[in-house]
């Protein structure tokens, strides 16, 4: 059956054509298996909270926007009550009772691994479209000064102050000038936009929606983790074609479920420390039905995600076996007001055969965070660019450099293939089980064989991790780490200026070793070859290994037919590599009318030689789980297309694509 969804409707209608629903919601709660919502274009004002959800992929419930982004669901209210205050201050009194039970106003971001210092308020003020920067004083909020840590310095001086007065939220607003009454003001008042309040609900779809503006709280793994639009603990959603934008903290969420003995259970019981509670948590999930056959397989397509305030994609253990494909991830946590360990574009526990593919991470606060168990996953022709501070921003405490990609604390299989990562850092890799293949990296690898403990000074404090049987959720055990157990084949490494103010802050923070900032794989000299390595395991120090290590030591890196351009080092037992001191190569991204191209002389100069074909067979088993980098269905991986989809030849090339390119090419 189909509803019929139209803000203009006069109200009592029963959703047919003739007689629409006028709210999205009243639709949410009748649509059934088999049905579809067609909603007309208009802005929704209201909480989507879907009573029913299909019963498999040809069943399943559908809400579609009649013209694409025409639908707009939102969580604010505007706002057009203002009075002066003084000079370019302004205020406005809110009866409570518009909040039900959440009020933003009154409500703090916080939670595990939550580092900002500031008690920002889940609410926020918006000007035309762009919200204000919150502050906590009344003086402050009068006088402002430009937040340095901002990507966006000086829009900041445009702030907002709140104070309860008796059953009013107060609000002050500096508009710098102008009239808030006169412009475009809206404040957040709704949690969430599209999210079931009950789990299991599953395979919806959401398409061609614009979503935006809602007051979700902080995401961490040991917390009920909410977006603006999620499944909330379901299987089968399919998110395509939308805009998410302006979430305070997370756009989309594939996360975890509400567990009451675990949530926040770190910084609420102390007692605790959030690894401890992350593994309480998997195993709990575990126990209480966290299969496959129950939980995520999801799609997320074609969906431009911007100005969400922590992730665009937030996800643990929700979002296994999932697809995220040709999406837009940009601008995320650029204000910096928000500060902690849960930041990204996308950041996912648990990824289980999770496949990223053809995305384009920009101006993130890092690109792509994969935290434990990136087992199974796949990140494969994607553009990463400007995911570092932009020059002379200063890095706010409780946040770090930032880079393209973030591998940690899993034991893989984690294959990045095919892709180009152009930002300062490329990839922090505290982690083991990896691959990169057919990558082109402009950046450093930091944190290579560093940042997979607790920090603890006394006694050792090792993460503890779990790996899976293959291709399931179900823990096959768990183990630290040693390092290593990393592949890299064909790719293209071409050294960038490094940056004064990345190192000076590096320096500040006492993590020169850990970042160095040179490209290549330089960072894993000293660890053994796979015949090195392999080599030490015999019957004699199988039974007589004390004092020897043999079972503690890095694990082996493999490593052929990669390049090196404009400095960039290869590690010292690489082999079959192309080493180039003579040529200077450019990489210039250029963006014009939305569409970026890369111009490169890289071509004039890259070496033609005998470089491995790369396949399933090639990389072979990730050590810890035993499991091949293949595909999600078991079935083996050819790399014999190139980024674009393009079938390579028999001369092959090292880097990401199958053919020469002259000046420059659409990426």
């Amino acid at each position: 059956m189909r509803y019929y969804v139209s803000a203009d409707a006069p109200r009592g209608g029963c959703g047919t054509k003739e007689y629409p629903f006028q709210m999205i919601g009243a639709a949410a709660a009748v649509a059934g298996p088999g049905d579809e919502v067609s909603v007309a274009p208009g802005v929704y004002r209201e909480y989507v909270n879907p009573a029913r959800g299909g019963v498999d992929g040809d069943h399943r419930v559908i809400y579609r926007s009649e013209v694409p982004l025409g639908a707009v669901i939102t969580g604010a209210e505007p706002v057009k009550s203002w009075t002066r205050y003084e000079g370019n201050v302004w205020t406005v009194r809110i009866p409570n009772g518009i909040f039900g039970d959440y009020n933003p106003y009154t409500t703090v971001v916080r939670g595990d691994w939550y580092n900002a210092v500031t008690p920002a308020h889940t609410g926020e003020v918006y000007l035309n479209g762009k919200s204000l920067y919150e502050v906590f004083s009344l003086e402050t909020v009068c006088d402002p000064a430009p937040y340095k840590s901002s990507w966006d310095p000086d829009f900041t001086v445009y702030v907002w102050y709140t104070r309860q007065d008796g059953d009013h939220t107060v609000i002050y607003a500096n508009f710098q000038g102008m009239d808030p009454n006169e412009e475009d003001v809206e404040i957040n008042v709704r949690r969430n936009c599209f999210y079931p309040d009950r789990t299991g609900i599953g395979y919806i779809t959401l398409s061609g929606f614009k979503v935006e503006k809602a007051a979700t709280t902080w995401a961490p793994p040991t917390a009920y983790q909410e977006g603006m639009v999620g499944p909330h603990w379901s299987k089968g959603w399919i998110i395509e074609d939308c805009e998410i934008a302006h979430s305070k903290c997370s756009g989309i969420s594939l996360g975890k479920y509400l567990q009451p003995e675990n949530e926040n259970k770190w910084t609420t019981k102390l007692y605790k420390d959030g690894t401890q509670t992350e593994r309480d948590a998997i195993c709990q999930a575990q126990r209480e039905g966290w299969t496959k056959e129950n939980i995520g397989s999801h799609i997320v397509r074609r969906c431009n995600i911007h100005d969400c305030g922590q992730t665009g994609i937030v996800g643990h253990l929700g979002g296994v076996f999932s697809v995220i494909e040709d999406n837009h991830i940009h601008h995320i946590n650029n204000k910096q007001n928000l500060a902690g360990a849960e930041i990204g574009g996308i950041k996912m526990h648990a990824a289980i055969d999770v496949v990223i593919r053809r995305n384009h991470f920009h101006h993130c606060t890092r690109g792509l965070w994969l935290d434990w168990q990136a087992q199974g996953t796949r990140v494969t022709a994607n553009l990463f660019h400007d995911n570092v501070p932009p020059v002379d921003t200063d890095i706010a405490d409780g946040l770090a450099l930032g880079e393209d990609i973030f591998i940690e604390v899993s034991h893989g299989p984690t294959l990045i293939d095919h892709n180009l990562l152009l930002s300062n850092c490329a990839a922090r890799v505290s982690t083991q089980g990896i691959a990169f293949v057919h990558n082109l990296i402009a950046g450093s690898f930091t944190w290579v064989g560093a940042g997979t403990d607790n920090g603890g000074r006394r006694f050792p404090t090792p993460r503890y991790t779990p790996y899976h049987v293959p291709h399931r959720t179900e823990v096959a055990g768990f183990m630290t780490f040693l390092h290593g157990d990393a592949r890299f084949y064909n790719n293209i490494f071409v050294q960038q200026k490094i940056r004064d103010d990345l190192t000076a802050f590096a320096a500040k923070e006492g993590i020169t070793a850990e970042c160095r900032f040179v490209c290549g794989t330089k960072p894993y000299d000293g660890y053994p070859t796979a015949e090195e390595y392999f080599a030490r395991f015999t019957p004699e120090t199988a039974i007589d290994h004390r004092g020897k290590d043999i079972y503690y030591d890095h694990l082996p890196v493999y490593t052929g037919g990669n390049v090196y351009f404009n400095g960039a080092m290869p590690c010292d037992a690489e082999e079959n590599c192309r080493v180039d001191a003579e040529h200077h190569v450019e990489l210039i991204l250029e963006e014009q009318d939305g569409a970026y191209r890369l111009k490169t002389n890289l071509y004039e100069y890259l070496p033609r030689f005998e470089i491995p074909f790369v396949s399933t067979a090639t990389l072979g088993e990730a050590f810890e789980p035993e499991q091949l980098f293949e595909n999600p269905d078991g079935s083996p991986i050819v790399f014999d297309h190139d980024y674009f989809g393009k079938k390579r030849g028999a001369a092959l090339l090292a880097g990401p694509f199958a053919e020469e390119i002259e000046e420059d090419i659409r990426v």
